[in-house]
């Protein structure tokens, strides 16, 4: 199965691009590759590979830069979402396609089912929602993943922020009122190739569906279970003490939900993908940065 990956250079994009086998083919494009949000540069793109499917992992997703740049952030998550569509009904690909638990205002009390009213918060979001109105009108042979809280290899992710900040500071004040569940980049990746094979040959399985990881946790539990790690490891000499504070007391540009938590009991059963636990990732990301003796 020829795929065409969009975003090679993010996480989960350049995780999908490494996991090729004989049956899977990702041919990773990164933005210096491809320009989405220049319809006919992607109509080329597509048409000259000729995938079975495309993956889009690239997004803008600057949560607080978004709200003073709404234009561009609208350009990536909707106006090239909607070519990336188009190109896929022109050329008989189908398009997967990577979402956000920010879609949702994070009010409910349970975790968020794929038929929930959505309701974003700020600009992020709503431009993200827009893009899956884009492929759902667009591409009708397509598959939306929404993930919350993605941590990998590559950028800069709430993991190494807490590990520099670590190094720095006795104590680390973080919010204890925004819960989910961080979801490793690499399964999520391989999360997007089970769909894509497992979509190869069926055309009942098009929609939306959630991933999650387990267990749930706040930011400061996710903070807490970093430093641990990382002075275990001795990527830190002393953990930090990690002070528990409101979402009042660390006010942003945007405005987050309070509840990332996604039910992810549609993809199991659909899929048979049951969520893994994100500690054993963080460990592994976290030896990785050991130096080589």
């Amino acid at each position: 199965m020829k795929v065409l990956v969009t975003g090679a250079a993010g996480q989960v994009g350049s995780e999908l691009s490494r996991l090729g086998t004989k049956a899977f083919q990702p041919i990773g494009l990164s933005r210096d590759d491809l320009d989405i949000t220049d319809a006919a540069a992607v109509a080329r793109t597509v048409e000259r590979i000729q995938p079975q499917a495309v993956v889009n992992c690239a997004a803008y997703t600057a949560v607080d830069r978004a709200e003073n740049d709404e234009k561009t952030a609208h350009a990536v998550n909707v106006e090239a979402v909607a070519n990336l569509a188009a190109a896929c009904a022109n050329f008989s690909a189908a398009l997967v396609h990577l979402s956000t638990d920010y879609v949702f205002d994070g009010k409910s009390s349970a975790p968020y089912r794929e038929d929930d009213p959505t309701g974003p918060l700020g600009v992020y979001g709503r431009t993200k929602e827009l893009g899956e109105r884009a492929v759902r009108a667009g591409a009708p042979r397509h598959i939306i993943l929404r993930v919350s809280w993605v941590f990998g290899t590559l950028g800069t992710s709430f993991v190494d922020t807490m590990l520099r900040l670590a190094r720095k500071r006795p104590e680390l004040t973080v919010v204890d009122d925004q819960i989910g569940a961080p979801a490793p980049a690499k399964a999520v990746a391989e999360t997007l190739r089970t769909i894509c094979l497992g979509t190869a040959n069926r055309e009942d399985l098009w929609g939306t569906y959630h991933f999650s990881a387990e267990p749930t946790v706040s930011w400061c539990g996710f903070a807490g279970q970093i430093v641990k790690e990382a002075e275990r490891l001795g990527l830190i000499e002393q953990a930090p003490e990690v002070r528990a504070i409101p979402t009042t007391e660390y006010p942003t540009p945007a405005m987050r939900p309070l509840n990332s938590r996604l039910n992810a009991t549609h993809l199991a059963r659909t899929f048979g993908i049951q969520p893994p636990d994100w500690r054993p990732h963080l460990r592994a990301y976290l030896k990785s940065l050991r130096p080589s003796p």
